[in-house]
């Protein structure tokens, strides 16, 4: 026994000195294929690098003056939508053409349903903007690679592996000299720069990912994207938590190669640096705001006898939280039933972008259905610039109830106008806009539907006098948001790019 015992320790002893010169067998086969994927994968993306630039050369001969044209491009799949991003990237176009008249100008968009001049016309009809130069437009047809709807599970996650084949097909029809993603695709930044040898830039409208998301999963709150099956259960909360954590690292890499990061808000930013590893501190560029053309809207001293109307502007997407104004509307109609003034009626304004915003639409209306306030709600899509003013002119209250909202276009529209505003008590309308001006109140902020309710309630038992008075003070405070201001501060941000 003594012998078998000794023949058994020794056995133990020699196992782990095997499995050593095992590993150490193995240690140097892998060091060799492991550089030689190294090698291999800096020689692909070496020539790719190099097939791209003699690309360039051919897509941008030079002139009859011996030089190549210098190309600024843009990156706006959505170019012909009517929201306050595309807004951003007009009037930044045109700024950009009014200082650096020699350059060329690029626009990769997927609206391939549309010629160049409707693009153009779009533009004006919507936001009174004219291009003094010719702009390319370079069409995508892999932009269904971004849509929401085609990732019903890791929808962060597949929008952004989309962005990468949609850039890589941007990056091949048209290589430039200063690339800008003014969208809030952060996932092309890389290829641009890397593989196209660009300037790059971007402005960020809203992280993609943010710590508040992260927040909403950790603390298993439902929210529109946080369904109510994963917030309720414990293990599924952790999954997504791990992968939203990840997310976000990789997110901060890809946002880290941006040579110039401009952001719409001081919400924005807060976020922006605590995800990003910027070796630039991104700049604040409010986004612009037609104010000028709704302070030519004359103030008037209201009539007793008029009809309240309130009015919200913006998109039909989930984010904004359309049922949550038909609820509070609602609730104030049953608080105030019976009394005078006259009911007031809900105007909601707003942009149409497919058929699921129609579809989105079509829901909201059930909803005044099943609330019993359908005669009391007006839904209008896709209006033009004027039939805006009138409605805003003739508003008493303007509504916003979007959760952490990056900025609020359409919040500082209602200001400018002459509407009181009743915005989310978080985001850009918290920190930036809806604050006081000379220590005087600009409008209101409310977060639950019993909130809003109250509030809109107050707002309608001020006195006329009262009321002016506000809306005075929100005009005044709200022209630091004009075109002029945004053209300065974003030329100023860019100008590294064109050094």
């Amino acid at each position: 026994p003594a012998a078998v015992v000794a023949a058994a320790m020794a056995t133990c002893s020699a196992e782990p000195w095997s499995l050593l010169r095992l590993l150490h067998s193995l240690a140097i086969p892998a060091l060799i294929l492991g550089g030689v994927l190294f090698i291999s994968l800096f020689l692909f993306l070496g020539g790719t690098r190099l097939w791209l630039q003699r690309r360039k050369n051919k897509l941008n001969p030079p002139g009859k003056d011996g030089k190549r044209p210098f190309v600024v491009a843009c990156f706006h799949p959505y170019c012909n939508a009517g929201g306050g991003g595309e807004r951003v990237l007009w009037c930044a176009l045109r700024a950009l053409q009014n200082k650096y008249k020699d350059a060329s100008y690029v626009i990769y968009t997927g609206d391939t349903d549309v010629t160049a001049e409707d693009i153009l016309q779009g533009a004006y009809r919507r936001f009174n903007i004219r291009l003094n130069q010719p702009v390319k437009f370079v069409f995508l047809k892999k932009r269904y690679l971004v849509e929401a709807s085609l990732y019903p599970y890791f929808t962060l996650l597949g929008q952004s592996l989309g962005s990468l084949v949609l850039g890589w097909e941007a990056l091949v029809k048209c290589v430039p000299d200063v690339y800008i993603d003014t969208m809030g695709f952060a996932f092309t930044l890389p290829l641009f720069k890397y593989l196209g040898g660009c300037q790059v830039g971007c402005y960020v409208h809203y992280p993609t990912i943010s710590t508040d998301m992260l927040s909403v999963v950790k603390n298993q709150n439902a929210r529109f994207n946080n369904a109510t099956i994963i917030a309720k259960n414990p293990l599924l909360s952790q999954l997504k938590l791990v992968y939203y954590h990840l997310f976000a690292f990789v997110y901060g890499l890809v946002g880290s190669c941006a040579d110039v990061v401009m952001v719409n808000s001081s919400w924005t930013l807060g976020h922006i640096v605590s995800l990003w590893r910027c070796g630039v501190y991104p700049n604040i560029v409010y986004p612009p705001c037609d104010v000028q053309a709704f302070l030519d809207i004359p103030l008037c001293k209201e009539k007793s006898t008029t009809e309240h109307t309130i009015v919200s502007v913006s998109q039909f997407r989930p984010e904004k939280d359309h049922p949550l104004q038909i609820r509070a509307f609602a609730k104030l109609l049953e608080k105030t039933a019976g009394q005078q003034p006259p009911p007031a009626k809900l105007i909601l304004i707003g942009g149409c972008r497919n058929q699921e915003d129609d579809q989105r639409v079509n829901e909201l209306k059930r909803l005044c259905q099943e609330l019993g306030v359908e005669k009391r709600v007006e839904f209008k899509v896709n209006i033009p610039f004027e039939e805006l003013k009138t409605h805003l002119g003739n508003a008493t209250i303007g509504l916003h109830t979007m959760w952490n909202e990056h900025f609020g276009i359409g919040i500082v529209e209602c200001m400018a106008a002459g509407t009181i505003i009743l915005a989310h008590n978080s985001g850009g309308p918290k920190l930036d806009i809806v604050v006081l001006h000379e220590g005087n109140i600009t409008g209101f902020l409310s977060e639950k539907e019993e909130d809003y309710a109250d509030t809109m309630a107050h707002i309608f038992s001020l006195s006329p006098e009262k009321r002016l008075e506000i809306r005075q003070n929100a005009r005044q405070s709200v022209k630091r948001f004009a075109e002029q201001e945004f053209e300065q501060t974003f030329l100023l941000s860019v100008e590294q790019l064109f050094k």
